[in-house]
């Protein structure tokens, strides 16, 4: 560690255990509701789109705020951006769970998003500035990017089981009450990390103008925004055509995230063996088998669990691959400007994930797997052609 960085005297337990919830908690917002959807129109006042519309709301909200919080965590620090956006998520959610109307609860899944994302930036930001440089930066990071991808998959089970015993408003003060235990436990135990000295100007010119950061963003982009579609269309498709009920649906989408967690730690040694680029490579072409999967059961069939499910456990795979070490290649050559860094990152993988998903349920029928087929054909073959063209260069 450079002689002008605070220390951080945690054990590496310690330190997962100290920042792992709030990157959870930012996971587990996303999609949480998603098996109470169909009941919140009516209790809302609203249009069935305008509840939809939420999911991608979020996505952006969290896109467009680390373009806002990244800066401000190389400025002012981690621990102030930390500590101000969890505030921000647990007083947003406990005013969702109160929502009269429509728009009002359009408008309060923005501001959770933006709390959601500062959090997410002082969290990747203090890794890059404790562990940048050491082996456990892989570990961290790649345990903090699979939150993202399969803490979600959980995420309907909960919310199923809540609704149930109590409703659908109580989700989200329940996602608030989750907030307060580590809120407490930063205020008490998290320092600051940011390099001392003055701040350096934002510079994001030579961020985007790297052709690693470009492609291991683009590579994050197309494994999570694999799962966004799967999120957008599982519920149409196993509810409504298949006939699940709210807790079998949930159940069966769980199970794309029990593959991932398996994944996560099967992987562990291959990816020291492989390295980034033979990482995302794995992972890429994994998504493109799945692709083929989900094309065919489309094309030669009516849609059934296993038809879903079994191609999404190929994509788990591909996406756990992908997002454990994409974070490093993206951000390996920015330590002095870790905070920009994570946000652009971030914010780059969270638009191509919202407009890019969406432009896919949109074009594609998203009653059937083709969003899911076209997608992960389509973003997973210019990464690799990316990573091609990089390596001849």
């Amino acid at each position: 560690m450079s002689d002008n960085r605070p220390i951080w005297a945690h054990a590496l337990p310690t330190a997962i255990l100290l920042m792992a919830p709030f990157d959870l908690l930012a996971s587990l917002a996303m999609d949480i509701y998603l098996p109470v959807t169909p009941a919140m129109p009516a209790a809302l006042q609203a249009d069935p789109a305008v509840i939809q519309l939420t999911l991608s709301v979020y996505l952006l909200g969290l896109g467009l705020g680390q373009v806002i919080f990244g800066p401000l965590s190389d400025r002012f620090g981690r621990r102030p951006v930390l500590l101000s956006g969890a505030l921000t998520f647990a007083v947003t959610s406990g005013l969702l769970a109160m929502a009269a109307s429509g728009w009002a609860f359009v408008v309060l899944r923005l501001a959770q998003a933006m709390g959601a994302a500062a959090m997410l930036v002082a969290t990747f930001a203090t890794v890059r500035d404790v562990y940048g440089d050491k082996p456990e930066s892989v570990r961290i990071y790649g345990l903090f990017s699979a939150m993202l991808a399969f803490v979600p998959a959980f995420g309907p089970v909960l919310g199923a089981l809540v609704s149930a015993q109590l409703s659908w408003r109580a989700i989200f003060w329940f996602l608030a009450a989750l907030t307060l235990p580590p809120l407490m436990h930063a205020l008490w135990r998290w320092t600051e990390t940011r390099p001392l000295g003055e701040a350096s100007r934002p510079r994001p010119g030579p961020i985007l103008r790297s052709w690693a950061f470009q492609i291991y963003t683009l590579a994050f982009g197309a494994a999570m925004g694999s799962f966004f579609v799967y999120v957008s269309t599982a519920p149409r498709i196993l509810v409504e055509r298949v006939g699940l009920s709210e807790l079998e649906f949930s159940l069966a989408f769980a199970s794309t995230a029990f593959v991932m967690i398996v994944a996560s730690h099967a992987a562990r040694p291959c990816l020291d063996r492989w390295g980034v680029a033979g990482a995302v490579q794995r992972g890429m072409g994994l998504l493109l088998a799945s692709a083929l999967c989900f094309g065919a059961s489309a094309a030669f069939g009516e849609p059934s669990i296993g038809s879903v499910i079994l191609p999404s456990w190929i994509m788990a795979v591909g996406i756990v691959l992908t997002v454990s070490v994409s974070a490093n290649g993206a951000l390996e050559a920015f330590g002095d400007q870790a905070g920009l860094a994570v946000a652009l990152y971030f914010a780059g993988q969270s638009l191509i994930v919202s407009l890019v998903g969406t432009l896919a349920v949109i074009l594609f029928n998203g009653s059937t797997v083709w969003p899911l087929a076209a997608y992960t054909l389509t973003l997973p073959t210019l990464v690799l052609l990316g990573l091609n063209a990089s390596r001849k260069s």
